[in-house]
């Protein structure tokens, strides 16, 4: 468990949810536990698996369905991650080497497959209808995501509209379901679970954003992945978009031929041309703007170390490092 203040008013639920995670990760097949195993003791943030039990208590749930829930949560994002290394042919997240550099795509993919299906089991044995209908939608619009970012793959054209499509599809969306779905499950009136929705995709946005600044501004260490990946892979993030926009035209030049030639070659040069132009600072501006628009959603909640929490975590969004 973290050592972060936000963690501490859900800390057993926390080992709740670790407890079931292990137990529905058994299969009889021993490969499928093998990498479902290796994926999720890498363990991260439990960002999302967060945002559901805070906002479940600070809705007042008490029965302990928001253990399924996050457990549920999790394996979607797991499911995502095993998908989203083979497809960018990462060899490296959190630390430690990709499950498919380990055992390859082909499993990786598969055991994705068996985390998704899983979690429907799940959702399914929870029984709520409003829950399968918000988690269902938002598996959906996640895939749409990363088939929008895969087709900007290289592509210097993509603008800051296009890129925001991606990221709220891709990522804050979990986030968004997350606290939504806590909300209907807790059985909250349609505006504090609208709030709460809206709180989730701020924090999803803010969250995205500063991964995007630390990609230039970071440290692999702590980061977990190397500085400059999204570059690499030719990803044209808001801060490369930023700078082919409105910096020089020398700065724009060589963002432009790096996106578009992907590799890493260029790196420090653009790393330069990033920090000179602005870029990191409009981007975290932006963060900041999402960070106080998620604060003011939680004003419809009553206060409690819950909702307490959950502001905290807001603002870690933009003050952490990693």
């Amino acid at each position: 468990m973290s050592t972060l203040p936000f963690y501490a008013p859900v800390s057993d639920d926390f080992e709740a949810v670790n407890a079931l995670i292990l137990r529905q990760l058994h299969s009889r097949v021993p490969l499928v536990e093998k990498i479902g195993e290796y994926i999720i003791s890498a363990g991260g943030k439990r960002l999302r698996p967060l945002v559901v039990l805070l906002a479940a208590r600070a809705c007042g749930e008490e029965t302990g369905r928001q253990h399924s829930l996050a457990a549920i949560i999790e394996f979607l994002h797991t499911a995502t991650l095993l998908h989203d290394d083979v497809v960018d042919t990462s060899d490296m997240r959190r630390g430690r080497s990709t499950a498919n550099a380990l055992w390859g795509n082909a499993p990786s993919v598969l055991v994705g497959d068996f985390l998704y299906s899983r979690s429907f089991e799940m959702m399914v044995a929870l029984g709520s209808m409003g829950v399968m209908q918000i988690l269902s939608r938002a598996t959906n619009v996640i895939a749409e995501g990363e088939v929008l970012q895969l087709s900007k793959v290289r592509d210097a054209s993509t603008d800051e509209a296009t890129y925001m499509e991606v990221i709220r599809s891709k990522t804050a969306m979990l986030f968004e379901a997350s606290s939504h779905s806590a909300a209907v499950l807790a059985g909250a009136a349609d505006p504090v679970a609208e709030a709460l929705r809206v709180y989730g995709d701020a924090l999803g946005v803010a969250f995205q954003l500063i991964d995007d600044v630390l990609d230039y501004r970071g440290d692999a260490d702590a980061m977990g992945k190397n500085v400059g990946d999204d570059l690499a892979e030719g990803k044209p993030t808001l801060p490369l978009i930023y700078t082919m926009r409105e910096g020089t035209a020398e700065q724009a030049q060589l963002v432009r031929t790096a996106i578009q030639k992907g590799g890493s070659e260029q790196i420090v040069a653009v790393q330069a041309a990033v920090r000179d132009s602005g870029a990191l600072d409009y981007t975290e501006g932006l963060a900041r703007e999402q960070v106080e628009r998620a604060i003011a959603a939680l004003d419809v909640l009553p206060v409690s170390p819950y909702r307490e929490a959950l502001e905290q975590l807001a603002r870690f969004a933009i003050e952490r490092q990693y």
